[in-house]
This record gives structure tokens, C-alpha cells and sequence, in this order.
């Protein structure tokens, strides 16, 4: 499966349109990593943990919307946009939704 944010693949033209996929992960970031968070908050620095989860929510919604595309027929995704929002009490839930046009090349 190709995935991109473009909207055509170069050289490649689309010969077939299979319509919108989506993909949604929401997933919950646990109080040890939130207390490390806070700890790097005050003295600076990268959250591992965070951008771990954030990657592991982007790459879960990616593969569902892949999956999606496949059961279309598709052997490609284009013009992909990801969305990344805080939810739930006090914004302790991470959602990603990804979108794009599953596309026969």
C-alpha cells in the first residue's frame, strides 16, 4: 500500500477512484508517564514516553485506514491528512484520525 499526502503518486497515474478511508486510534497516556511529563515540564527536555505513544496512535489509525483501503481494492492512499486532538477529563485521552482517497495506480 502507498501512502501519501500528495494527491497523485509521480508517474504513476490513478486509474481508479475507491473513495474516502479513515482511520481513528484514541489512546490513553497512564499517570507514570504523565508524572515524567511533568517532571521534563519544569527542567526541559523531549517526553519519550509522550512521543511514543503519539507515534504508536498515528501508526495504529495509518493501518487501519490501509486495511480499509485494501478491502476496497486499492493499492494506494492519497492525499493523507492527519489530525492529532487532546480528549476525555482533564485531556488524558490522544486521538489521531487519518483520512485520504483510497486510489487504484
Amino acid at each position: 500500500m502507498i501512502l501519501s499526502t500528495t494527491p497523485t503518486i509521480e508517474g504513476r497515474p490513478i486509474r481508479e477512484y475507491k473513495g474516502v478511508v479513515t482511520g481513528e486510534t484514541i489512546i490513553g497516556a497512564n499517570i507514570v508517564k504523565d508524572f515524567f511529563a511533568s517532571i521534563r515540564d519544569v527542567v526541559g527536555g523531549r517526553s519519550d514516553s509522550y512521543e511514543q505513544v503519539l507515534r504508536e496512535a498515528k501508526d495504529t489509525s495509518l493501518r487501519e485506514m490501509s486495511h480499509r483501503a485494501q478491502v476496497l481494492g486499492a493499492n494506494a492512499i492519497v492525499g493523507i491528512d492527519i489530525d492529532y486532538e487532546t480528549i476525555g477529563n482533564s485531556n488524558s485521552m490522544l486521538m489521531v484520525a487519518t483520512s485520504g482517497t483510497a486510489v487504484v495506480i
